[in-house]
């Protein structure tokens, strides 16, 4: 009897959690990188990806000015989704300003078969964690799972995907890209899912024939908008959040792609897409950073997230915010 009071009382406390504390998803503009933070409800955190390491050092200001609307001074874990600059360049910054717990990747790079100086000082410091496909990442409210790494994803598990008919592998992604870690994040009913740079043809393997992450609330679109394959109509995402710059990712095909779902009903940038013009952004309300170059506040996108699968966006630039209730 005690023992099941015991249980009782444990579960109490961590619905109590979610019900005091929603999960924030932070989107920084390191324009046209990733730096994705997340926050539990229970406190801990998770960055995904660190933007550029030039300019200043001006994307780990960005994370940081997330990490103080937080209220957080340390990152329990710092997944790097692949060794390009503008994911993982911006890591001897990061931890020049918060403590890191574990260093989460798919290995060694491809393009250079070793890790990079600054990567290998900062993971000798702390613990370090190469996943693969089907891995679970410790986090105590929510539920993290590997969806794709190193070239690989989860083979026979999904269900049919009717979008996958007709479509064919382009070919030509060689390199880092291919290799990305692509997550799956959920809380209770909400689910994200982050794909990192996985090209389109990774894109398919992981959604083709059957859809392995099943259907999710919210989407960051891969390789900042670029145009994927129309399978990924079958996660059914109400919305994505396109981490582009002015003048690199949000393609006008990319965005028609996404639009053309029915299931979505906005997309959210980070930045007014220069090159693709007035039909393919959204409108002015639901983008973070509508001046072309020269924005040095960086403004972010800020999800609060229940576990009914309710959530919210807020636009930092113009407080724009807009509920998306469960369903």
């Amino acid at each position: 009897m005690r023992l099941v009071r015991s249980i009782f009382g444990l579960f109490l406390l961590a619905s109590a959690s979610w019900a005091a504390n929603p999960l924030r998803i932070y989107f920084v503009d390191v324009e046209g990188g990733q730096a994705t933070l997340l926050v539990a409800p229970n406190g801990q955190t998770m960055l995904i990806d660190t933007g550029f390491d030039s300019f200043g050092g001006r994307d780990a200001v960005r994370i940081e000015k997330a990490m103080k609307d937080a209220d957080k001074k340390k990152l329990d874990y710092l997944v790097i989704t692949h060794f390009h600059p503008d994911h993982a360049g911006g890591v001897k910054n990061i931890v020049g300003l918060f403590p890191v717990g574990t260093f989460i990747d798919h290995g060694t790079p491809v393009d250079t078969n070793k890790y990079s100086d600054d990567y290998a000082a900062a993971i000798a410091k702390s613990k370090h964690q190469v996943v693969t496909p089907g891995d679970k990442i410790k986090m105590k409210d929510l539920t993290v799972t590997i969806a794709a790494a190193a070239g690989k994803d989860r083979p026979g598990t999904g269900t049919p995907n009717r979008w996958c008919e007709g479509l064919t592998p382009r070919g030509g992604a060689t390199g880092e890209d291919p290799q990305s870690v692509g997550l799956l994040i959920e809380l209770g009913k909400f689910r994200f899912f982050d794909p990192g740079d996985l090209p389109y043809d990774r894109l398919l393997g992981v959604l083709c024939p059957t859809n392995q992450i099943g259907k999710i609330d919210l989407y960051l679109p891969a390789r900042h908008g670029a145009e994927g394959p129309k399978a990924t109509y079958d996660m059914a995402a109400r919305v994505a959040v396109v981490n582009n710059a002015a003048r690199k990712g949000g393609a006008a095909a990319g965005w028609k792609v996404l639009s053309e779902s029915r299931d979505i009903d906005d997309i959210w940038q980070l930045h007014y897409a220069v090159d693709a013009g007035g039909e393919g952004n959204s409108r002015d309300a639901v983008i973070a950073n509508l001046v072309p170059s020269g924005d040095e506040d960086g403004k972010f996108l800020k999800v609060e997230a229940l576990p009914d699968g309710s959530f919210t966006v807020t636009n930092t630039r113009n407080k724009y915010l807009k509920k998306y209730g469960a369903r």
